[in-house]
This record gives structure tokens, C-alpha cells and sequence, in this order.
């Protein structure tokens, strides 16, 4: 029997949520699906939309596994949005004139920007803020604005989207202010104290805010474009760019005109099993009316899908009623709205903690018999929000003024969530299925319950709740979350690094006689060791026995590459380098035939050389003026720069010398992973500094930093750490992030999962290396300068140490030169032993080149 067929009109994130449920479900294949997507992308992370502005791109941005569209059962049709439904004979034409027929139809349209009846509504420099391609064409045009001129951008809304677009003029650059019609902002998910709490908060990011105020005009400036806008009272405001955030509508025009019943504000409507009075049609999403409400979160939208395809299978699923719990994502502001918000609940009870010199308001609503949970406002800290939002509807464990309550305080009691309560909100999982997942899946780790159960995979709010529930049920079952480093030591890297410094330990055996078991250790705990008493007792890397403990690259102060052979790449701070420079590295490459590459990190790598060559190649570089570049070890890689403002015309800072000050500073930095800073000179953002574990960027205030920008497998960008910050403090800032990452991370951890796995995550960090909330910054500072004044340049000491030339031989029983039988032939600047012929051409002093 041939599929069913299912037409899927619209392709976000509700669209891509039902497909793969479906597939996920549908093992029979009884239904086979056509998505028609009206953008010319397959569904990306609306809700993440203003991390576009952060260096995220399209592809970062998108949903799900890719192979799902590749799928035989699922069709994915982009750019041609469907134009006309016939219900009669069960079709839907496209733009492109071809036609679709469904056994059923699925309209997932979503909503529009809605954009008021404003004069000057359609001048150049007015933006809606919904798509990428809103987005999109929101930053180029910022971004030649300020080319010529400081921007000035007004954003008319004050609501959740209306903050976002703020927070990215900002982020562009840009001096935003927000005008907000009502009261106050985020006035749909906040009260009146909590909005006030919020303007303050917004305004120290440098926004202004302006309520009650409503726009009636865009006028134009002389040169063309937007000029001001003027609001009701005649006050008129300068801006060169406009952004519209007042709303959305339901985009339900298929429906109306294929004669589908709309709610009396707009969408289809549907009843609880989300299919309209036509059996042979549903509405998820945006664009569903369902229980007399159009609702614009993703989080019910994913409900609607998964009842939908629960229902196409033969199921009996309802649609449970909407989660309207809302959070806003925005740098340098915590917000989150849950439950009952406003109090309207018959007899609620109002408990309201707020701080105005810290920006601090905090609402919880209960019943008159204050025990149960309502909803709640928190305003300036919502780190209680993963906890309190599930148990919403359920009896508190204790008072709820101590929940309230700030850090350090009296404390909130232990919440024992039951395992109906939702945990996650996006993806519809409850505490009973991550407790299921852990005993009886096998689960036994947050990334496998995550893959199990999906619980964090979409907004990852959820995260630290989710994570205290699985080590908490492991704790249950009598399973050891061990954190030990190998079988020789039961501590972690973190612990033992702490138990070293205390400690004083300088050696190996120190350490394995103190804190592990006695032996030689392995190659887990022995690189780690090595690594650890890098900070704590710096010392050259082949020292003694410390020499026995390096990886393969620190052995030898250069990377081994496939062929057997290594590559040399000398520092060149902040990507500078002299002429005198670039003739020394080119003379050194045409006399050893090495291959040479200009590398990501602005360096010069040399390929192809023995081991026998390495001192000889060092002693020619250090005698030029180099030193090691340090690309063997797990430290401090490179510190990517732009020229900044001695060159460019755009730079507003001197990204160039703080670059190389910064690499000159944290040289030699042994860490647990590899590091990457970028420095650039402006928001233009040439050096991708956002991409690196540290970035800074230049403001006309000094310097923005962000952390946890990684590459490889997982790429990560950077999230923003502190603004606008001097030298002196920028400085300060990197210091103590990088040491309390060294002293706190695990073995191999780059700083990006480091970052979501230590205390506090991001949060946690900002308050101890900028607040310094654990009394450690003093040490920290200490620690960094020590770095500093003992640095010596690791090719330089083996040069002057014969004992540690002794290292460098091709072969241990012709330690002073190699076989002068056996020749070297250049392969792609790699190099082999020569074959006998090989060698016969070479003897005669022919030019031999070998191609692979």
C-alpha cells in the first residue's frame, strides 16, 4: 500500500518540529510528506534570531539533523510559497504554477510582522525584524550608515522582539532607542515594577527608552532615507534607521480564501486536536487560533505539531492548553515571565522582592493560602526560573519570600519536581521522562539524556535543571558520577590542580605519591600533570622528569605531521613581522625545502622538517628574532589581529598593539586545552574575535570582551563577557578568566563546554573574573604576573642546553648528524626517504621532483 501523502505549507521551526516527529514515529511509513517553503532556506532557530548579529550564520542557525531532508518520505520544497488551497479536490498550487495533492494538509504558515499605518512607513531605512533575511538586510544596511556616520536607530516596540532588535543596533553599533506604546516594557509578560526594574537595566546598556509613546510618523531626511520620527505629543527624534517590533498578525490569507473559519482576531481556527472544521486540514503554529488564542511562542507551537502527528497515526492526543512562559535573550539582561504574571487568579497573593541599586525585581504569585505557585516575574535575575517555572500549578516546599531571596541569603529549599512537571518547555519533556531516560535508558550522562529526550536542544534554558536532575538520579540509583582524572588519581584535574598549588609540589612523583596511586602514571593523568605544574611551578618542559610526562609535540617543541616529519611555526605577535622577518622565515624554508603556509592565526607554518633539522632551524630563527610560536602545546596559540585604527579608517581603537601586547603577555600560558584570542578595532569585526576563546572589540568607549568562542567539531561563538571596559580592566578581565579557566576546567576541555559546565555557567564566571565574588582576584592577578616575569622562550633554553640537544637525533646511534647514505627527497614540501633510483639521480646532482 503507497503512503499517504501530507502537505506541510510553511517551513519554520513548527514545520520542522512535525516532520521529524513524524518520522521519528511513523516506523511504517504510512505517510509520506511535502514541506513548501516560502524563504529560500530549509527552518532555522527563529527564537535565536539576534545571535545572527553575534557572527552566528545562516547555517549556524539551522534546526535539526540535515539528513531528516534527505529523508526518501520527506520532499523539501524552498522559495516557492504556496499561492491557493482547493479543499474540493484536495490540492495547493504553488507560486512556480505546480500543483500538490494531499490526502492531508497541514498549514504552518506562522505570522508576519505587523507594521502600523505609519506615514513613512515605506522610506528607506525602515526595517521589520522577523526573518534572516529582515536581519540581514537590517545589518548591511547599519553597517554602510556607519561607514559614512554615526547611526542612530529607533526601534518602535518594547516588547520581547522589540528589546532584541535593540540589543542588535547595539551590538552594530548603533545608539538604539526603544519606543514603547504602553506603560512600561514587556508589558504582555511583565507588571509594572518589573518593567521599571527592566527600562533601568536596558539603559545602562546604553539604550534609551521612551513609554508611552507612540509613534504617528516617519519623516525623511533631505539626502533620502529615514530622517526622524514624530511622536503623538510633536516631540520628534533624530534616527537613520527605523525598526518596527509592534507586533505580529497570523498570516492566514490561504485560509480565508479557501473559506476555512478565522478567529475573530485573525487565524485558523482549530479545535484541541489542532484540525479545522475541515477533517482533512489542520493548523499548528502562529497562524492556529486554538482555544480563542493566536499564540507567537515556539514552545505551544511544538505541542500543536507533536498532537498533530499523534493524531495523524491514529492517536488520541489533545492539545494541553498554552506554556506562555517567555525568557529574554538578550546580553546583560535577565528576564523571564512565567504563569500567572499579572495576578488574575482569584485570591492570589502578590510576594515581591526587589533590589533598585542592583536592578533587581522578583514576583512570585500564589495562591491566598500562599502554598501554591502561580507564576511569577523575575527581573534582573531569573536563575531561579529553570527550577520555579515547572512547578507552576503545585504546592511550594517552603516559604515563598526564600525563594526570593538573593544568593548568599537564607536560600530557596530543594525542589523535588514531580514527574508530570515540564521541564523543558520547547520540546514537551517532563522530569519523569529525563528520570526515565537515566534508570531504565541508560542514559548516564547530560549529553546522551539530551540526545535521548531532546530536553535542552532548542533555547537550552533548561540545561542546569535538567543536568541537577540526572546527577541526582544517578546519586538515587547508586551510580558514581566519577570525576576522577584516570585509574592513578581519584581527583579532578580542577582538584588536583588546586591540591598541587596548595601543596607546592614541583614533580611528578611528588604528585603520584601525595594524591595518587603509586606508578608511573598514564596518558591521561601524566600530560595532565605536566600541564597542571606548568602554572603552579613553571619550569622548561623538558626539566627533569617533566620531560618524560610531554605529549608527543612538547617532546619535541613542533608538530609531528602524518608523514612523520614536523612543521616550525615561530610567533609573530598579533600577526606582525618585520621585512627583515619574512626574508629570515623565507631563507630558512628554501634552506631546509620546507614547505611554507600562512595559517588562520596570521603565523607562518614551515612543513616538512627532521628532527635532526629542528635545532638548526631554531637556531637560525631565534638569531633573526623569533621564538617559539608555542602551536605544539596546549596554551596559548595565536592572538589574531586587525590593523585597528593606525591603518583602517574604520578602526576606533589600536587593535594591532594590543594584540601584540597581549600575546607577549600570555606567551607560553600552558592551559588545559589550546587558546585563541582575537583583538579587532571595530565592530566590523576583521580579526573574528568573536570566533576565538577570548575576543576583544573595539568600542568608542574602549573595549568589549567576550568569551568561549571555539572551532572545530562544535564551533561556538563567543558570548559577551563585559563593555566598554579600559585597557588596564580589559587586561585584568583576561587575566583572571584565563587562570580561573586553567585552574577549574577538565582535561582536553576548550573553553566553550567549560563555560556551560562550571558553576554558574557564564553568569558564574562573570561574577567571579569581573565581580570577584569568590575573593580570588588578587591571586589570580599574582599568579598571571608571575607568568609573565618567569617566561623564557622554550627554543631558546634547549639551544643553550646540550643536554637537551641531545634529543634531536634522526637516530639514537648517530647522534651528531644523519645517515649521510640516506637521502631526503621533497614531497609537496613534505619530506621521505629517497628509493635507491632516487638516490642515484640525486648523487649525479640532477634536480629530482617527486609528485604524489
Amino acid at each position: 500500500m503507497d503512503p499517504r501523502h501530507l502537505v506541510v505549507v510553511g517551513g519554520g521551526m513548527v514545520a520542522q518540529r512535525l516532520v521529524e516527529a513524524l518520522r521519528d514515529r511513523d516506523a511504517a511509513g504510512s505517510w509520506r510528506v511535502t514541506v513548501l517553503a516560502e524563504e529560500p532556506r530549509r527552518p532555522y532557530d527563529r527564537v535565536a534570531l539576534t545571535s545572527y548579529f553575534a557572527g552566528r550564520t545562516p547555517d549556524d542557525l539551522a534546526l535539526g539533523d540535515p539528513a531528516l531532508w534527505d529523508d526518501p518520505l520527506v520532499t523539501f520544497v524552498r522559495g516557492d510559497a504556496v499561492t491557493a488551497v482547493d479543499r474540493e479536490s484536495r490540492s495547493v498550487t504553488a507560486a512556480s504554477g505546480r500543483t500538490y495533492t494531499y490526502d492531508h494538509l497541514v498549514l504552518a504558515t506562522g505570522s508576519s510582522a505587523w507594521v502600523p499605518p505609519l506615514e513613512g512607513a515605506d522610506l528607506e531605512g525602515v526595517f521589520v525584524y522577523r526573518t534572516l533575511d529582515d536581519v540581514a538586510a537590517l545589518r548591511g544596511h547599519v553597517t554602510r550608515l556607519a561607514e559614512q556616520r554615526p547611526v542612530r536607530g529607533v526601534v518602535l516596540g518594547g516588547g520581547l522582539l522589540g528589546l532584541e532588535a535593540a540589543g542588535a543596533l547595539d551590538a552594530l553599533g548603533a545608539r538604539a532607542t526603544v519606543l514603547q506604546v504602553d506603560t512600561h516594557l514587556m508589558s504582555a509578560q511583565v507588571d509594572l515594577g518589573g518593567g521599571e526594574a527592566l527600562r533601568r537595566l536596558i539603559n545602562r546598556l546604553g539604550i534609551g527608552v521612551r513609554t508611552q509613546a507612540r509613534t504617528t510618523r516617519v519623516l525623511p531626511h533631505r539626502r533620502g532615507g529615514v530622517g526622524r520620527v514624530e511622536l503623538a505629543d510633536g516631540t520628534r527624534l533624530d534616527a537613520d534607521v527605523v525598526v518596527v517590533a509592534a507586533g505580529v498578525r497570523p498570516r492566514d490569507e490561504l485560509a480565508r480564501t479557501s473559506g476555512l473559519e478565522i478567529g475573530p482576531r485573525g487565524g485558523v481556527v482549530v479545535d484541541d486536536t489542532c484540525r479545522t472544521a475541515d477533517p482533512h486540514v489542520s493548523a499548528v503554529g502562529e497562524v492556529a487560533c486554538i482555544q480563542g488564542a493566536c499564540i507567537g511562542l515556539v514552545a505551544p507551537g511544538y505541542t500543536m505539531a507533536e498532537v498533530t502527528v499523534d493524531r495523524l497515526l491514529g492517536g488520541g492526543a489533545a492539545y494541553p492548553g498554552a506554556d506562555t512562559a517567555t525568557k529574554l535573550k538578550l546580553a546583560g539582561v535577565d528576564v523571564a515571565s512565567f504563569g500567572d504574571a499579572f495576578a488574575r487568579t482569584p485570591g492570589a497573593l502578590e510576594v515581591v522582592w526587589a533590589d533598585p541599586v542592583a536592578g533587581v525585581y522578583k514576583k512570585l504569585v500564589v495562591s491566598d493560602d500562599a502554598r501554591t505557585l502561580l507564576g511569577g516575574v523575575l527581573v534582573g535575575d531569573a536563575s531561579a526560573y529553570a527550577s520555579l517555572r515547572p512547578l507552576v500549578g503545585r504546592e511550594l516546599p517552603g516559604d515563598p519570600g526564600a525563594f526570593l531571596l538573593p544568593a548568599g541569603g537564607a536560600g530557596a529549599p530543594d525542589l523535588e519536581l514531580p514527574d508530570e512537571a515540564t521541564v523543558c518547555s520547547c520540546n514537551n519533556v517532563t522530569a519523569g521522562s529525563i528520570r526515565h531516560a537515566v534508570t531504565d535508558e541508560g542514559c548516564h550522562d547530560l549529553g546522551a539524556v539530551k540526545a535521548c529526550t531532546r530536553a535542552g536542544t532548542s533555547c537550552g534554558s533548561c540545561l542546569p535543571l535538567v543536568k541537577k536532575l540526572v546527577t541526582t538520579e544517578l546519586a538515587a540509583l547508586g551510580v558514581s558520577v566519577s570525576t576522577a582524572l584516570c585509574e592513578h588519581f581519584a581527583l579532578s584535574r580542577a582538584q588536583l590542580y588546586d591540591a598541587v598549588r596548595v601543596a607546592g609540589l614541583r614533580t611528578f612523583t611528588e604528585v603520584v605519591e601525595r594524591f595518587g596511586t603509586h606508578g608511573r602514571g598514564c596518558d591521561l593523568c601524566r600530560p595532565a600533570v605536566a600541564s597542571i605544574l606548568a602554572t603552579t611551578a613553571p619550569a622548561h618542559v623538558l626539566d627533569g622528569e617533566r620531560a618524560a610526562l610531554q605529549d608527543t609535540n612538547d617532546h619535541v617543541m613542533a608538530n609531528l605531521q602524518k608523514d612523520g616529519s614536523y612543521s616550525v611555526v615561530p610567533r609573530m605577535p598579533g600577526g606582525e613581522v618585520t621585512p627583515e622577518g619574512l626574508i629570515a622565515v623565507g631563507e630558512v624554508a628554501r634552506d631546509f625545502g620546507l614547505y611554507t603556509k600562512v595559517t588562520g592565526g596570521q603565523r607562518i607554518d614551515m612543513f616538512g622538517a627532521r628532527i635532526d633539522q629542528l635545532p638548526l632551524i631554531w637556531r637560525r630563527l631565534v638569531d633573526a628574532g623569533f621564538e617559539s610560536g608555542h602551536a605544539y602545546g596546549k596554551s596559548l596559540r595565536t592572538v589574531k589581529s586587525c590593523v585597528g585604527s593606525t591603518w583602517c579608517r574604520f578602526g576606533v581603537q589600536d587593535s594591532a598593539a594590543l594584540a601584540v601586547m597581549l600575546e607577549l603577555r600570555y606567551r607560553g600560558l600552558r592551559s588545559p586545552h589550546k587558546i585563541k584570542l582575537g583583538v579587532s578595532g571595530c565592530a566590523r569585526e576583521c580579526a573574528e574575535a568573536r570566533g576565538k576563546d577570548v575576543g576583544v572589540i573595539a568600542t568608542d568607549k574602549g573595549w568589549n570582551v567576550y568569551v568561549g568562542g571555539n572551532g572545530g567539531f562544535t564551533p561556538r561563538h563567543a558570548r559577551l563577557l563585559a563593555e566598554d571596559l579600559d585597557t588596564e580592566t580589559l587586561v585584568r578581565t583576561i587575566d583572571r578568566f584565563l587562570l580561573y579557566y586553567v585552574r577549574t576546567a577538565d582535561r582536553l576541555q576548550r573553553t566553550a563546554p567549560w563555560i556551560d559546565e562550571v558553576e554558574g555557567g557564564l553568569e558564574g564566571v562573570r561574577a567571579v573574573v569581573v565581580d570577584d565574588a569568590l575573593g580570588i582576584g588578587a591571586d589570580l592577578d599574582a599568579q598571571m604576573d608571575e607568568h609573565v616575569a618567569q617566561y623564557e622562550d622554550e627554543w631558546r633554553a634547549t639551544l643553550e642546553d646540550p643536554d637537551k640537544l641531545r634529543r634531536f637525533a634522526s637516530f639514537v646511534n648517530a647522534p651528531d648528524v644523519a645517515d649521510p647514505s640516506l637521502a631526503y627527497v621533497p614531497e609537496r614540501g613534505q619530506v621521505r626517504p629517497a628509493t635507491a633510483d632516487e638516490r642515484a639521480v640525486l648523487v649525479a646532482g640532477t634536480t629530482l621532483e617527486v609528485r604524489p
